[in-house]
């Protein structure tokens, strides 16, 4: 993990959720940590991160994730073994 994964991580986990976070950085922390990220059907995006599988969508026509796509992020993070101590 460089750093500015943890930076992302970082600002994932904070408090208050944050919306100023572009899903491209999210992704590239995914692939960071191993994930395996196929495309799904149109903006979805299918990730695998230590046996935890998800579906989120890209935010369009931002490129920020909104507050609830990104607490669905903490929480597949949070099931995935990844947390705030991970920093």
């Amino acid at each position: 993990m460089n750093a500015k994964h943890k930076k992302i991580l970082k600002a994932i986990f904070k408090d208050p959720i944050q919306s100023n976070i572009k899903w491209s950085d999210v992704e590239k922390l995914f692939i960071g940590f191993g994930a395996e990220v196929t495309e799904g059907n149109g903006s979805r995006v299918r990730i695998a991160l230590c046996g935890v599988k998800a579906t989120f969508h890209r935010p369009h026509p931002k490129k920020e994730i909104d507050k609830g796509a990104l607490q669905s992020v903490r929480i597949f993070l949070i099931n995935a073994g990844i947390n705030n101590d991970a920093i």
